[in-house]
């Protein structure tokens, strides 16, 4: 693709980025193939393709409008296209620089403004996220059905750590910020699972939010500021020997294996931020070579994988956890037009919801045509935005290699019906 950025954008690191990115483009169109919002709505500038015009247009000067943005908030930022391209297009990376420009540009309406102001202002910070979750499932008689689906809680079994094997390696185990109080299976099976593989867990209360959120959502510098923080509660525990991070949300895996990028220009922060970056480890990529008993019960149940974008996409993990799983004996079902996304995408469920509900709607269809038992998944967002859609019981894929019957510790203790 041919390029006229100004020669004022083009002194910068970030106009070389943009600049580059562009003429890598050979405007062939596979990326419309694997799109899930071209596809839905057919429309070539809610295409990857569209949108790199796009912001072509905007860098090389033209006026920035309500409609670039638009069509730039509707990408789920799912990386399927760069999956997809045979030209190698860092999609992503410029649909960062894309956002960020328009964001400096384009006055968004009040109530947008007010929507994801109020999003920073509550669902990075742990402690007030689950004061509020708190509060909402006291009042959930008061709410709307459809809100009430959204507070269902994927309890802990309460199964006993494993005893009788010491540890002979240690890794920091990322809490993150909803996850805790969304699903606290989830942490508690993978101490519980890695234990008997040999791998302590270290958690710490200094660590925040890995800061994806602030970063899609036009605050970049808070973004870096919460990866800061991370990278000095971590530290320690890294130059003491930690030889992972290990992340269970695929999607703040992703933003953490960032942190050398985003931080690739402060002095102070680049060499480390490098090094945090190499340690991050999506839970598949320690079990694949730890020594686990086979399933005894695996092929007693159908179960139907859910691959997050972030971590087929992104992580580039594709088909790890689904072989993993098969080879310890658990029957999988085989799940059409896999690489499209749920439609949860962070907050997109929140900003995008008629698109959400239309991909959740589809991706649930695929999962489901098998009727399977239940729906396993490598990622937080994805796992609460299809639980709130289905009856099957929707959790992280760890969970199964720790539960005897994933079935028994199904979610409230208060019971399912009273979250539905």
């Amino acid at each position: 693709m041919q390029t006229r950025l100004p020669a004022s954008l083009l002194h910068s690191a970030e106009g070389q980025r943009a600049d580059a990115i562009l003429r890598r483009c050979v405007h062939c169109g596979f990326c419309t193939a694997t799109c899930p919002t071209y596809r839905l709505l057919g429309d070539e500038l809610d295409s990857p393709r569209g949108r790199i015009y796009l912001i072509k247009s905007m860098l090389e000067g033209e006026p920035a409008t309500r409609r670039t943005q638009l069509h730039l908030d509707r990408c789920l930022h799912c990386a399927a296209c760069e999956t997809t391209c045979p030209s190698g297009v860092e999609y992503t990376r410029l649909l960062a620089i894309g956002r960020r420009w328009a964001a400096e540009r384009i006055r968004r309406p009040l109530p947008q403004v007010l929507t994801r102001a109020l999003l920073r202002a509550v669902v990075p910070h742990r402690r007030r996220f689950a004061r509020l979750l708190r509060l909402a499932r006291r009042m959930r008689f008061l709410l709307p059905p459809s809100l009430r689906r959204q507070l269902h809680v994927r309890m802990d079994s309460g199964a006993p750590m494993p005893a009788g094997r010491k540890a002979k390696r240690k890794v920091i185990l990322m809490q993150g910020c909803v996850q805790k109080s969304l699903s606290p299976a989830t942490e508690a099976a993978t101490r519980r699972v890695l234990a008997r593989a040999g791998i302590a867990c270290v958690t710490l209360g200094a660590e925040n939010c890995c800061g994806a959120l602030n970063h899609h959502l036009d605050a970049e510098q808070r973004a870096l500021d919460e990866a800061r923080r991370n990278i000095d509660a971590w530290w320690p525990q890294l130059e003491a020997g930690a030889e992972a991070i290990v992340v269970t949300a695929s999607a703040c895996g992703l933003m953490v294996k960032d942190y050398g990028e985003l931080l690739a220009g402060d002095p102070a922060y680049a060499e480390k931020a490098r090094r945090v970056s190499a340690a991050v480890r999506d839970p598949i990529e320690l079990l694949e070579d730890c020594e686990l008993p086979p399933a005894t019960d695996g092929a007693e149940r159908l179960i139907a994988f859910h691959p997050p974008c972030t971590l087929q996409h992104g992580l580039r993990l594709d088909r790890r956890v689904e072989d993993f799983l098969r080879a310890r004996g658990f029957r999988l079902v085989d799940v059409r037009d896999r690489h499209l996304c749920c439609g949860s995408a962070g907050t997109y469920a929140i900003l995008q919801p008629a698109l959400s509900r239309r991909l959740r709607a589809d991706k649930l269809d695929k999962l489901t045509r098998e009727q399977p038992d239940c729906i396993v998944t490598a990622n937080i967002g994805c796992q609460h935005h299809l639980q709130a859609a289905t009856e099957l019981p929707v959790f992280h894929w760890i969970e199964l290699l720790d539960a005897p019957d994933v079935r028994g510790s199904w979610l409230e203790r208060e019971g399912r019906s009273e979250t539905r």
